[in-house]
């Protein structure tokens, strides 16, 4: 399946190279291309692609107002929605996710790993770039209250794990292998998670692991 891809940045330049990398790839198809952060919104809810890749920082919006607009707590059909950016910045990447990114990479992550990004916010789970993960995690687990939150529903035993491993930023396949299960029983699980914590995706359970302390970033 090919998955629609629409690309969002301000630099005509390095949009170019976006799309080129994308289009490179016969099973990705970049369907529409936006210079800042109105045409975005509009190129992306015109075309409902299947990822929107938007910089961070552009003119008109920002990257974190359109992805909320597009993916947040309030849209009820949100949008795979991956940000990347030059900026290196806490208050960035946690302004992107809790606006409902399935993804955050900088621009020099290089083309495999944003490509494993695109399909990776397509099949709904989520990727950050590993050299901000660990530092995000902590400024997660430094805003957490001391007392852990516990869901309505209690969490099984597997879950626990699998909420761990989501956390970790594991990938469903890897968490498959880490535990010695199917892949279906892993995606069984994410979906049970999202429903007991009120989640949407990934992000949104791994984010809820570190704000509880349910997860700690040592």
């Amino acid at each position: 399946m090919t998955i629609r891809v629409v690309v969002a940045d301000d630099q005509d330049l390095v949009r170019t190279g976006l799309v080129m990398i994308l289009d490179a790839h016969p099973d990705l198809e970049v369907v529409g291309e936006a210079s800042d952060g109105l045409e975005a919104l509009d190129v992306a809810t015109r075309l409902r692609p299947d990822v929107l890749l938007v910089d961070i920082r552009m003119p008109g919006l920002d990257g974190v107002e359109v992805t909320r607009r597009l993916a947040g707590p309030d849209v009820a059909d949100p949008m795979a929605v991956v940000v990347i950016t030059t900026f290196d910045l806490d208050e960035y990447v946690v302004g992107a996710l809790r606006a409902g990114a399935r993804g955050f990479l900088l621009k020099d992550a290089g083309p495999e790993l944003l490509v494993q990004a695109i399909h990776a916010a397509a099949d709904g789970d989520a990727l950050i770039a590993p050299n901000v993960t660990r530092r995000l995690l902590a400024t997660f687990a430094d805003q957490a209250p001391d007392v852990p939150v516990q869901p309505i529903d209690p969490l099984t035993e597997r879950e626990e794990e699998v909420l761990t491993l989501v956390a970790r930023g594991r990938t469903n396949a890897e968490i498959a292998t880490e535990l010695f299960v199917s892949l279906s029983t892993v995606k069984s699980h994410v979906a049970s998670l999202m429903v007991k914590l009120g989640a949407r995706n990934r992000v949104e359970i791994a984010m809820w692991a570190y704000d509880t302390r349910r997860v700690r970033a040592d």
